[in-house]
């Protein structure tokens, strides 16, 4: 079942120190804070079939969430989902939010620059290797074997 990225949050001392962010498990690390390097990471492995999507709270700006979807599966911190289970429990996680799922139609450094992401400067260490590595955890859903491509 689908763990919302909301149940996730940083701390404040999380927030203010990139080195107490950086040091939380990997699942809590991309769940918030470094989604966006989760999903631009998994577009570099696999930049065919799939797109960064945003999760904005309604009337919001910038997205609260990034992650990877091919129309009908999506990944992210909790590695593969049924899109429409993620948009579902994110929503019900808080309702008050009324998330609407929307693709990004930018690269990383757009997203960055444009909606306050942090760049992959400012995490205290580089996180895309770590991000490739999480990557591989997970099997896709129509596949048995982690790394395989459709």
């Amino acid at each position: 079942m689908y763990i919302p990225c909301s149940v996730f949050r940083r701390s404040p001392l999380e927030r203010a120190d990139e080195r107490l962010a950086w040091d939380r498990a990997d699942q809590w690390f991309f769940a918030a804070g470094a989604c966006h390097i989760l999903a631009f990471a998994f577009l570099e492995e696999h930049p065919h079939g799939f797109a960064a999507m945003g999760l904005w709270p309604r009337g919001i700006v910038d997205p609260g969430h990034v992650y990877i979807s091919d129309g009908t599966w999506a990944f992210d911190h909790c590695g593969w989902t049924l899109e429409s289970e993620l948009i579902a429990v994110s929503r019900a996680a808080e309702p008050a939010m009324d998330y609407q799922s929307q693709p990004l139609g930018m690269d990383i450094d757009e997203l960055c620059a444009r909606h306050w992401y942090p760049t992959r400067a400012e995490f205290a260490f580089d996180p895309w290797s770590r991000a490739h590595s999480y990557i591989k955890q997970f099997a896709y859903p129509w596949r048995s074997e982690p790394g395989t491509t459709p």
